[in-house]
């Protein structure tokens, strides 16, 4: 088989394993006793994003095979996954779950091995191409691209499988029994997870490169955490205090998203709680997934024209309009154009910041401690911001709403639309904090 298509199915599973549940988790959460507990479930991804890619990654550079280890790390990611289906399946669908803590403790087992695969998906691909003559600067983005299609089919099987009764089917129509309210969403992930991990092992090797002369390090460095000498540049120090804050908003939609779109089947009004857009919640969100693929084209476009500050700000404002729109939105006509409006929208939210402060960063920064300022990013915005952010925004929504039994399933109902519009106005602060205070040198602003 050619080597993109081998690696483009790498990517494929690598983001299906994650699409099977991260938008739909808290459906499910919700129904099995641990609604109030979503926002630290999406919390335990930031919390092990701080350590555990780093300590994998040192293991990959110095004593495993990155694909190896990749497999390693999906076997014991996927086992642990499967292991919260089989408690979901044994506390039965709509029941509270015995033991919440050991299902907690599971999960977070599972996450831990799990976020290092991402880093570790794209060094094999890199070395892969490589190694076989390949170019990352051109061929990488495609393979890339199907990670995001992985993410996104995955979640529409998941968004439609129906297991009732004994027989399995897809529908598009009202069916508490869809796996994205149900245990089953794990039991995808985590058989995902298994054919990865014997994917992994028919790819060509990625050889350990030793040091001639081995260099010694501290620990620091080794941690990647002398890029934090940064902070004693004003602007970087900003910039970076900055991608914490914009990062508070990165999981709230992830989190909430769903349970917000369902809520509206737990509606005294019988179009509402019976429209296609509430029945249907994980498919509606998988439009963001869709701009996502194609906002990415548009950055170098964008640039050009703006500049990385102007890159960033549209971002920040993107955010805005990501939640406002939720706030003002419905399931049925016309309200429901503004749910796929703010779904268009995330894909300039997401990939605009995340993308351009990756490239500012790579300008900014030492040669020597690009990598390390690299990894600094990625800590403040999915680390630091994204817990801090999902924590708070879970304080929110537990404020403005709870869990409300409806037939044979819950849902979180409330006052959604003041939890949304303070989402809005938190991001609004920050981007316009952001134009005021940040600079970047005008030097670096061009884009030849």
């Amino acid at each position: 088989m050619n080597l993109k298509i081998r690696l483009s199915v790498l990517t494929f599973l690598e983001f299906g394993v994650w699409g099977a549940y991260l938008t739909c988790m808290g459906n499910y959460l919700g129904v099995a006793g641990l609604g109030d507990e979503i926002s630290w479930f999406y919390a335990i991804q930031g919390i092990v994003s701080i350590f555990m890619p780093t300590l994998i990654g040192i293991v990959a550079d110095k004593w495993i095979q990155p694909q190896k280890l990749l497999g390693i790390c999906h076997l014991l990611a996927g086992g642990f996954m499967l292991s919260l289906w089989g408690m979901g399946f044994s506390a039965g669908f709509g029941k509270e779950l015995p033991n919440p803590t050991l299902f907690i403790i599971l999960y977070t087992l599972s996450v831990a091995f799990y976020m290092p695969t991402l880093a570790l998906t794209n060094t094999t691909a890199f070395t892969v191409l490589k190694n076989n003559g390949g170019d990352t600067v051109t061929d990488f983005p495609p393979i890339r691209s199907c990670g995001t299609v992985g993410f996104i089919i995955v979640m529409w099987f998941v968004n439609c499988a129906v297991w009732d009764n004994g027989s399995f089917s897809m529908t598009l129509a009202q069916n508490a029994h869809k796996f994205q309210y149900t245990y089953n969403q794990f039991l995808v992930s985590g058989l995902l997870s298994l054919v990865m991990f014997f994917y992994v092992f028919t790819l060509p090797q990625c050889r350990i490169v030793r040091e001639s002369v081995p260099q010694k390090k501290t620990m620091m460095e080794l941690l990647g955490l002398d890029a934090f000498k940064l902070f004693k540049d004003r602007r970087m120090a900003l910039f970076f205090i900055f991608s914490a804050l914009l990062g508070m908003s990165l999981q709230v939609t992830n989190s909430f998203a769903g349970p917000f779109i369902s809520s509206f089947q737990g509606s005294t009004d019988p179009v509402i709680a019976t429209s296609f857009a509430a029945s249907n919640a994980t498919l509606l969100t998988s439009i963001s997934q869709v701009s996502e693929a194609f906002c990415i084209l548009l950055i170098p476009f964008f640039l050009k024209r703006y500049g990385i500050k102007g890159v960033m700000l549209i971002a920040m404002f993107a955010w805005v309009l990501r939640f406002g729109f939720f706030g003002v939105g419905n399931p049925t006509m016309p309200g429901v154009l503004f749910f796929i409006l703010s779904c268009i929208v995330y894909g300039v939210a997401f990939d605009f910041f995340n993308v351009s402060g990756g490239i500012f960063v790579d300008r900014e920064c030492d040669p020597s401690v690009k990598a390390s300022a690299q990894g600094l990013f990625m800590l403040m915005t999915n680390g630091i911001g994204a817990t801090v952010g999902t924590l708070s925004a879970g304080a929110v929504v537990n404020h403005f709403c709870s869990w409300t039994e409806h037939g044979d399933s819950s849902y979180l109902m409330g006052n959604w639309q003041a939890c949304w519009f303070i989402f809005a106005g938190f991001a609004l602060v920050v981007g316009i904090t952001f134009a005021l205070v940040f600079r970047p040198q005008k030097n670096k602003e061009s884009h030849e």
